[in-house]
């Protein structure tokens, strides 16, 4: 009896092992920030580009029926040389592609230093900052979510469209909140907006007391908190609030999040802030989509679901899982033009897309992308009231 359970679960295992040795299945890598200052961001994140992996496993209309075989990493959000390493962790387990990264910094250090070099295409679903637009990428980055260079300008309408007249800014000192606070000062003061103070905060002290100082003594009819709601950004709403410098908060893309409203409640209502999203057709059959199989769709949630899927149609649209096949295949099956593509579609979109057939993959967050390869973009306005975030309107 012994051996014949011996036997049985070597092969079994042995079955196991070759599903992944004998090309049935694509390994595929997920980077994101599972510790760090977006944690309470990231599995919602990941467990959204899962769900689009499993849907083509499941539809048997990738490749011949391949599986997908993903494998996550932590890029912690923050800290450059430990994100290289994990990508080069992923890379050298031979991933066809990374869904990420997602903090500004850690992207641009593992495109540029393992993701290009090393030809391995990555769609990153939540990096911001301007400076990727001329990322020297020969073709192998793209990214689902837009640039800050239009989300400062998205914010700066918004505060105007509030009756904010002048603000205080804060910002992490990362390339996603350098890049941010500058567009968004500059677009402050060009719709009339006075800036009383702009400071820089790192994201991981234990006392924000002197930053909350200079803040409070510049003053304004509010504070723009540019940062992460993990790290930093939360200890400088507490301590203005419990300082009396400030009560309304306008809040940048990494600041909204469920952990925000769980800590301040009804403290903060009449904040204010915007996010990449959409609130349209396809926005809101991902959100029935997402929901009936256990995914949060909160922040970036579409945004990764339309990253993975990008990678799985440019498969099909080039017959090969090579990095460089897809890279090259990305833009034809995001601007189409096509048979139109939303979420929970995929093996429609998979089936005309490996037999040839063009596609326009739309998804949740309405995919378009620029001659750079990243999203034009739109924007969600979000306001806290009762203690709990709404969606205002589309920008």
């Amino acid at each position: 009896m012994r051996k014949l359970f011996i036997a049985v679960f070597m092969f079994v295992s042995t079955f196991t092992t070759n599903i992944f040795a004998d090309g049935h299945s694509i390994k595929m890598g997920i980077i994101l920030g599972f510790t760090g200052p977006i944690e309470s961001l990231t599995p919602a994140m990941a467990a959204s580009a899962e769900l689009a992996f499993k849907e083509a496993s499941d539809s048997g209309s990738l490749l011949g029926g391949k599986k997908i075989e993903p494998l996550r990493a932590d890029s912690t959000c923050v800290d450059s040389a430990a994100a290289t390493t994990a990508a080069e962790g992923l890379i050298s387990q031979g991933v066809a592609a990374i869904m990420g990264a997602d903090c500004s910094g850690v992207t641009g250090a593992i495109a540029s230093n393992v993701a290009v070099p090393k030809g391995v295409v990555m769609i990153s679903p939540s990096a911001t900052s301007p400076g990727l637009t001329t990322l020297d990428d020969k073709g192998f980055f793209f990214r689902t979510a837009p640039s800050d260079a239009r989300g400062g300008e998205v914010l700066a309408d918004i505060t105007l469209d509030r009756g904010v007249t002048s603000v205080a800014i804060t910002y992490v000192n990362t390339d996603y909140g350098v890049g941010l606070a500058d567009v968004y000062e500059a677009a402050a003061i060009a719709r009339g907006i006075e800036v009383t103070a702009k400071t820089a905060h790192e994201g991981d002290k234990a006392d924000y007391s002197a930053e909350v100082g200079v803040l409070s003594s510049a003053g304004g009819d509010a504070l723009v908190v540019i940062g992460y709601l993990d790290q930093g950004g939360n200890q400088i709403i507490q301590g203005s609030l419990d300082s009396g410098g400030f009560d309304t908060f306008v809040l940048s893309d990494g600041m909204i999040g469920d952990s925000l409203t769980d800590t301040f409640g009804s403290d903060i209502d009449g904040s204010f802030g915007s996010m990449p999203g959409s609130l349209g057709a396809g926005a809101m059959k991902f959100k029935a989509y997402a929901e009936a199989n256990g995914v949060d769709p909160s922040v970036y949630v579409g945004e990764s679901y339309d990253a993975a899927a990008l990678i799985m149609l440019a498969m099909c649209k080039g017959g090969s899982d090579d990095s460089a096949s897809v890279a090259a295949n990305i833009m034809s099956v995001a601007n189409g033009p096509g048979t139109k593509i939303y979420a929970g579609e995929l093996k429609k979109g998979l089936d005309l897309a490996c037999a040839g057939f063009a596609v326009d993959y739309d998804g949740a967050t309405d995919v378009n992308f620029t001659d750079v390869g990243e999203a034009f973009g739109a924007f969600i306005e979000k306001g806290i009231s009762g203690g709990s975030f709404t969606d205002v309107a589309q920008r």
